[in-house]
């Protein structure tokens, strides 16, 4: 078996773990700190929205060999100064994209690129986006997201308990936070991709979130029966029997998706390919934290408030006090003995192993002298 399967048995049977729920206020400090510098980005820089939301054109070339830098330039100057973004296509051609510009200034941009590319205009595709079109995509977008939240809850409720869905609304609501800051932070255009990479990573964290929850509603049956741990405990003990699994259900993921973004984003320029893979490695990265730090250690938090669970910690606590002050004088008595031993080791040979006698208990027990009556 191999070092992870090893420490992954070790982890399931309780036998090496790190307490993760102890330092819940380390990993609270982190998200927070994290989520301000999100909010910050996207309050100072805001969201770069595609034309699919704030409407525009998109003008595709055929096979050229004009460079994308000078078809930016071009664009830029005929559209009056709007915001221009060039795309190589895998055919040899280039896919401008312009937000926010109208149908009457479309043509001109359109004979300026078709003068530039020495073609004819018709052989420039232009497709134009209204921003009436745009917002009703924006507003559907944001209802999906309320409804999948919503029953997102009920299931939670329904199959755990109101605790347990709580803890995973506000970690879903934490990586949601986060992947839309760091758009904000980098740039990123958002798309229709970037809305179905948010929705495809609140799905995972939400499978990664009831992995876990459903451990630890198994180990938490009957808890309040036994006073050997408290629901802390419990929740951190269960927490690393997952803990392995999470790891490689989280690497595999993420290993297509980073090819997708750094290699097929990055190194072959298939820009058109960030905006879903950008949103699906934050957005990953940012449920396999928040199932492990954060949504498990909230459902304790929350737990703990419980009277139930207050009073199973005070027994617990007590119990162990108890044992700590029978092992503590045992040890005392062990260490009163110790003399005896001492002495015994001293007295001669045939006597070691019986034990003596105080002096004035041994007197007159010697044999009677006289007649016996």
């Amino acid at each position: 078996m191999s070092r992870l399967g090893t420490l992954g048995a070790r982890l399931y049977r309780g036998e090496v773990g790190y307490d993760f729920v102890g330092k819940r206020k380390l990993w609270y400090g982190i998200s927070i700190l994290i989520t301000i510098t999100a909010i910050v980005g996207l309050a100072v820089r805001g969201l770069n929205m595609g034309i699919e939301f704030s409407g525009g054109a998109v003008f595709t070339t055929p096979n050229t060999k004009v460079s994308a830098s000078d078809l930016r330039q071009t664009a830029e100057d005929a559209s009056g100064g709007h915001t221009v973004v060039v795309q190589e296509l895998g055919r040899g051609g280039l896919r401008i994209q312009i937000s926010e510009l109208g149908t009457k200034e479309a043509l001109p941009v359109q004979e300026n690129l078709a003068k530039e590319l020495g073609v004819k205009t018709s052989k420039i595709d232009t497709q134009l986006v209204g921003p009436s079109w745009g917002e009703q995509i924006a507003s559907k977008a944001w209802q999906g997201l309320a409804i999948f939240m919503v029953l997102v809850v009920i299931y939670l409720a329904i199959a755990f308990e109101w605790r347990m869905a709580l803890a995973a609304l506000i970690a879903l609501i934490h990586d949601l936070t986060i992947t839309v800051g760091v758009y904000a932070l980098v740039g990123f255009e958002v798309t229709p991709g970037t809305v179905i990479g948010l929705l495809t990573i609140l799905g995972y964290s939400l499978y990664d979130t009831v992995v876990v929850f459903d451990g630890l509603k198994e180990a938490s049956k009957d808890l309040t029966k036994q006073t050997r741990f408290t629901y802390s405990e419990i929740a951190n003990r269960s927490l690393n029997s997952t803990l392995v699994r999470s790891i490689n259900t989280t690497i595999v993921a993420l290993l297509p998706v980073g090819a997708l973004l750094f290699i097929g984003g990055g190194l072959l320029g298939a820009g058109m390919l960030n905006d879903i893979s950008l949103a699906l490695f934050v957005g990953l990265a940012a449920g396999a934290y928040s199932s492990i730090f954060i949504a498990t250690p909230l459902v304790a938090d929350f737990k703990e408030r419980d009277p139930k669970m207050k009073a199973l910690a005070k027994r617990v606590k007590a119990k162990r006090a108890a044992a700590a002050k029978a092992e503590a004088a045992e040890s005392s008595s062990d260490e009163e003995d110790a003399p005896d031993l001492e002495d015994a080791a001293a007295a001669p040979a045939g006597v070691v192993g019986q034990r003596r006698q105080p002096a004035a208990r041994n007197r007159g027990r010697g044999r009677p002298s006289g007649k016996r009556r």
